[in-house]
């Protein structure tokens, strides 16, 4: 009742806070996530969330969920389990000073330059030429700086650990460094991913965004946790393998949620077979009512003839 009055009414319902609970839970279960598995795993899965959403809206909503939605939530599932089959192992990261030793390595300073120069040349000079017109712009933005607050959120579950375990984490500089990096790239990613949402729809923006927001991180981790250096063959055709099915079924629940699907969409060649089939369907059903004709009509005409010629 309260939709697009922009005020602010909805703080009195009970709906609203209940499920600003639940989302506030679930967060803090996915930040927990990135402390006892690789992020290479944790983020794909996160594709599992707007399934349950597509599903939930189709039968609390009201909303339609199409053939190409369903397919795209199968596909999703399938890639989600590939990926949780062939997952990697990660470098055991148990302590902040092994963080800041990976913090120091030289490949992800490397990357890390080249996230920050990248984003700085999105943001102020192809932000105000193609912002407007390229959906890639600012949602690399995104993309590449969630790569950074993903690695900010691991250190961060890292020192929670030690914190519960009894050690003086509070004390050491590298826990808030990496709190205060986490809330400045937060920030920049809701601000821009806004950006993009406001410009272009959400049917283009979201697939895309979660294309490049997970190779960014996988790309981030490989560097940082080495989770690619000790895997074989097979778990990494895996991975990717299951990477790539759970982006075809993304792309399918959202790039096609608002087409219906209806027998006029299929090929020429489906469409002729359909016809033929409804046509035989409809020449048996006549010739079977001509079989089964009761003889009341011919007797009807037999009658009607014999009054036309006591007529003449």
């Amino acid at each position: 009742p309260y939709l697009g009055q922009g005020g602010h009414a909805y703080l009195q319902e009970w709906l609203w806070w209940a499920g600003l609970l639940c989302m506030g839970v679930g967060e803090a279960a996915n930040f927990a996530a990135y402390a006892f598995a690789p992020a290479t795993l944790v983020t794909p899965l996160g594709a599992l969330s707007v399934l349950v959403s597509a599903v939930l809206s189709s039968t609390f909503l009201n909303e339609q969920l199409n053939v190409h939605g369903k397919i795209g939530c199968i596909l999703s599932i399938l890639g989600s389990t590939v990926m949780v089959i062939h997952a990697p192992q990660e470098e055991e990261v148990c302590s902040l000073e092994s963080m800041a030793e990976k913090l120091k390595d030289p490949g992800f300073i490397v990357f890390a330059v080249c996230v920050l120069v990248s984003s700085l040349l999105l943001i102020f000079v192809a932000g105000p030429h193609y912002g407007q017109s390229n959906v890639l712009v600012y949602v690399l933005v995104c993309s590449a700086i969630g790569s950074l607050s993903v690695s900010c959120v691991k250190g961060l579950g890292i020192a929670l650990k030690e914190l519960f375990s009894g050690k003086p984490v509070l004390k050491e500089p590298l826990g808030w460094v990496l709190l205060v990096c986490l809330v400045i790239c937060i920030s920049i990613q809701i601000n821009y991913l806004n950006k993009a949402l406001d410009i272009f729809n959400t049917s283009v923006v979201t697939p895309i965004y979660y294309v490049l927001f997970t190779t960014a991180v996988m790309m981030c981790s490989a560097i940082l946790f080495k989770e690619w250096q000790h895997m074989v063959l097979d778990n990494i055709i895996g991975t990717i393998s299951g990477f790539l099915t759970i982006v075809s079924g993304i792309f399918l629940l959202h790039a096609f949620r608002d087409m219906p699907f209806t027998p006029d969409l299929l090929p020429l060649f489906l469409q002729q077979g359909r016809a033929d089939l409804h046509a035989s369907w409809r020449s048996a059903d006549r010739h079977q009512s001509c079989r089964h004709q009761p003889l009341l009509p011919s007797e009807d005409k037999g009658s009607q003839s014999a009054e036309e010629e006591e007529e003449e």
